[in-house]
This record gives structure tokens, C-alpha cells and sequence, in this order.
């Protein structure tokens, strides 16, 4: 019976390796117009800090995507840059790796997914509101109302700029209130420090002024006895009758 139930567990796992290596054929085949390098290029591009700061932009997916289409879109993605699929540059594609693993595990927190679907709405409602004031202004001019945002090519790239914008901005502030939390946490450390040591010399002071109590104790004592001596002694010499003077006879 063990080596039926060994034989049925390996024949399981080869079923599911299977099935794991046809799909990722699937995808390889389903994106093969971004190649594996492409997308680790795309991925750490110059101004890669900024870009991938949206992650529907990282994993190239639509913010009305449901949860299921953003779960199948990261196992696309993660296994076309994954570092086992790309051993001739695995620095390079663990960075990738890494960029799409937190853009995913972003978008699973709703909250954090609200927050970045509010930044890009944000960025299409200024654009609009952005062509909408120069209509207004080429209707005020008497000019054509045509502009290149009609397209919606332009119009979509201008979205683009303006979210990307607002997600630097916002990032830019982040590291700001990071960097003064930081110091202000270092400050107050500081203070931590110094409070602390300034009451261990306090304890200290006071434990070597009550362990040489009795020495000044008795050197007061002896000093006061020493006084009272000298006193004594002074007080007797006022003391001392006059000396007779005898006469002396002819």
C-alpha cells in the first residue's frame, strides 16, 4: 500500500509539472512580443524609481482589472523575469522580480490599491480639467476647438505624465517625512541618551557623597575638637596670674 500511495504522489507531482511547464509555454507564447529581457529592461529603465511607482504600470495592466485577471497578469509576468528563467543575468532579474512582487502584493491591500487607483484618477480629472480651460479660452479667442488631446493616443499620454508626475510628487514628500521622522527619532535618542547619562552621574555623585559621609562626619568632628582644645588652651592663658615682681633692698 506505502509504495502505491509513493507511486500516486509522484505521479501527481510529475501531473502538476507538467501542467506548471505548459503554462508557462502559454505565457512565454501569449508575450512573446516582450520578450523576458524586454520586460527586465522595461522593468529597471532609467527613472525606474519613478515609473514604478504605479504599479498597474509595472505589471502593465488595467486599474479596472479584476482580481483574478491581476493574479494571472503577475504569474505571467514573474515568471518571464524570474532570476531561475534568466540565469545569464540574475542581478538584474531579481530586481525585476522584485519590482513586480511589490506592485502585486500592493494592489492585494485594498486600502493601499484605493490609495493608487485615487492617484490616477486624480491624473486623468486634471488632464480633462486641463482641456476643458483651453477650450474654453480658444472659444473665448474665437479660435478652433481642435486640440491633440482629441486624440485619444495623446489624451492617454497625457494621463500618463500627469500620474506618473503625481506619483513622483507624492513620493518625493513620502521620503521627506521620512528623512524628518528619522532625524526628529534620532533627536529624541540623543536626548534619550543624554537624559540617561546625566542620571547615572547624578546616582553616581550621590552614592560617593553618602560613602564618605562618615570621613566627613569625623574629620568635622575632629576639627571641631581640635578647636575647642586650641580654645581651651587660650582661654587658660588669660588665666595665668601676673608674675611678682620681687623688690630689690640696698
Amino acid at each position: 500500500m506505502a509504495a502505491t500511495g509513493g507511486e500516486s504522489s509522484h505521479s501527481m507531482s510529475d501531473e502538476l509539472f507538467k501542467n506548471f511547464i505548459s503554462e508557462v509555454k502559454q505565457i512565454e507564447k501569449r508575450d512573446s512580443v516582450l520578450t523576458s529581457k524586454q520586460q527586465i529592461d522595461r522593468l529597471l529603465r532609467p527613472g525606474s524609481t519613478y515609473f514604478n511607482l504605479n504599479p498597474f504600470e509595472v505589471l502593465q495592466i488595467d486599474p479596472d482589472a479584476t482580481d483574478d485577471e491581476l493574479k494571472k497578469r503577475f504569474r505571467a509576468l514573474s515568471i518571464l523575469v524570474h532570476p531561475d528563467k534568466n540565469q545569464d543575468d540574475p542581478d538584474r532579474s531579481q530586481k525585476a522580480f522584485e519590482a513586480v512582487d511589490k506592485a502585486y502584493k500592493l494592489l492585494l491591500d485594498p486600502e493601499q490599491k484605493k490609495r493608487i487607483v485615487d492617484v490616477i484618477h486624480a491624473g486623468k480629472e486634471y488632464v480633462e480639467h486641463m482641456v476643458k480651460e483651453k477650450k474654453k479660452q480658444l472659444k473665448k479667442e474665437g479660435k478652433p476647438l481642435d486640440m491633440e488631446e482629441d486624440d485619444p493616443e495623446v489624451f492617454s499620454q497625457a494621463v500618463y505624465k500627469q500620474t506618473m508626475k503625481l506619483f513622483a510628487e507624492l513620493e518625493i514628500k513620502r521620503k521627506e517625512r521620512e528623512a524628518k521622522d528619522m532625524h526628529e527619532r534620532k533627536r529624541a535618542r540623543e536626548e534619550e541618551i543624554e537624559a540617561a547619562e546625566k542620571a547615572k552621574r547624578d546616582r553616581e555623585w550621590q552614592k560617593n557623597f553618602e560613602e564618605s559621609r562618615d570621613g566627613r562626619v569625623d574629620s568635622w568632628r575632629s576639627f571641631q575638637a581640635q578647636g575647642k582644645k586650641s580654645k581651651e588652651k587660650k582661654n587658660r592663658s588669660f588665666l595665668k596670674p601676673p608674675k611678682v615682681k620681687m623688690e630689690q633692698r640696698d
